[in-house]
Formats: C-alpha cells, structure tokens, sequence
C-alpha cells in the first residue's frame, strides 16, 4: 500500500497542482522518470489526490521505455504540472536516439517513440526547460535531471560529504532534487538535503511500484518522505509486449530491478 501523510495543522484539501503559498504548509510532490507507463502515473495521480499537494513537479524523462508516451505527455500537459527536460526526452526531441550507433533497449524504444508521437507531442518536449527553482518557506529548491544544465549527465550523490558540501554551496540550494537513477534516495548533507525521486515508470529498487517523494515546506527545516505507490503492472507489461517493445521491460516493471 501507498504510504500515508498526516495532514498539517491548517491545511485544506484541495487538487494536486494548485500552488496555494498562503496554506501555513506547502507541500510538493517530486517525481520522475515515467517513461510512458500510464498505468503508473494514473495511480501516482490519485495518491496525490489523496493527500494535500500543493504542486507537483516532474523531474524528466516522460519517455522511454514504456509503450504510452503520447498519453503520458498529454496527461502531464492536462495536469499542468511543472515539467523538466530529461534525458529521453532530449533524445527523442532532438534525435539523438541512433548516435553512435547504439542498439541497446533504450535506444530501441526512444526510436520507436519517436514514430509515436504527434508533431504537439514532440513540440512540447522540445520546449521543456533543463530544471528549474521555487522558492519555498524554508528556503529555495532546485530541480533537474542529471545535472544541472545538463539532463544527460549525473550526480553522484554517494560521493565524499566534503565534495556533496561544496556542491550543495554552488547551487545555493536547501533541497536538491537531482534525478535519472531510477532508484529513490535522500541525503542530508550540513543544511542541504539531497534527492532523488526515483521513477513512477520504470523503479529499480528492487521492489515494484511507482516511487513519489514529497516535500513538506514548514518549520525551520524541510521534511522529506518516501512512497511506493503500488499499480497495474499486468497491463503495463502487457502493452510493452502488445507493441512489440523488448520484453526485459515488461520483466522489470514486474520486478522492481534489472535482470529478474
């Protein structure tokens, strides 16, 4: 089952995605990765609902992988969630799907999305931003995929605690959200506390479900929460072999890891 989040002492019920800054708690949701899995993101989407979420963001990487890009992008779009540029999304965009003659998974399903989706559809890739900021009570956020600037490369968010300090004083930042590893992770590093949300699509910590961490912005310091919304994953991994994607997808939705 879905974890549970008290509710704070004031605040109202309302639907995911209304920005509420006079609510005593602000509370955003991080997620990423969803990788064309409707069936997860339409759960994610009644979880949200079910608990009082003043903004949702989504930190990259709406395609790959799975085999509904096309509804997973018009559903953010009609959710009017804030949206950043993820790795897939620049390859599929961009075309950079074929370079260097790769042939892995990914690159099988980010050509083959590229065939999917309306010219709208790719339009609206094209124009995500690389991240982005918000301003929040207790201090600012900043969110990407990868790295900053840069939603192909990463972050090592397990490296030394003197290089995470000096990182966490360039951004400037009392919460990082740094996505693309598919595997949900938090790190407090002196005031800054590092993030990554894990992946609603395609989750890679060893247990199935979609992964959505929430934020709340109140008191003198952030709280961060972890969830493991559970889905449909019979027709998630039905569509990938419906349309023909590589099976190991379909192995891996059931799983929660590579390699099951």
């Amino acid at each position: 089952m879905a974890g549970s989040v008290a509710a704070p002492p004031g605040g109202k019920r309302f639907r995911a995605g209304r920005v509420r800054y006079s609510d005593p708690t602000l509370r955003i949701a991080f997620i990423s990765d969803l990788h064309g899995n409707i069936h997860a993101l339409t759960s994610v989407q009644r979880f949200l609902s079910e608990h009082i979420v003043n903004s949702v963001v989504v930190v990259g990487d709406l395609v790959g992988y799975g085999a509904s890009p096309g509804p997973v992008i018009d559903f953010v779009q009609q959710e009017h969630w804030k949206v950043g540029l993820g790795s897939s999304d620049l390859r599929v965009a961009m075309e950079f799907g074929e370079r260097e003659n790769r042939r892995g998974v990914a690159d099988q399903v980010l050509s083959w999305t590229r065939t999917v989706l309306s010219p709208e559809q790719l339009e609206y890739l094209r124009r995500l931003p690389p991240g982005g900021r918000i301003m929040t009570p207790v201090g600012r956020i900043r969110y990407f995929h990868g790295a900053p600037h840069d939603p192909e490369a990463r972050l090592d968010l397990m490296a030394a605690e003197n290089e995470m300090q000096d990182l966490a004083d360039q951004l400037g930042s009392r919460v990082v959200v740094s996505a693309g590893t598919h595997v949900p992770f938090v790190r407090d590093v002196g005031d800054t506390i590092f993030i990554d949300p894990g992946s609603v699509g395609l989750s890679l910590n060893h247990e199935p479900g979609a992964d959505v961490i929430l934020v709340d912005c109140a008191g003198r310091r952030p709280k961060v929460s972890m969830h493991k919304v559970p889905y449909d994953y019979s027709s998630a991994a039905f569509d990938i072999m419906a349309w023909n994607l590589p099976p190991v997808i379909a192995d891996v939705i059931r799983s929660g890891k590579m390699g099951a």
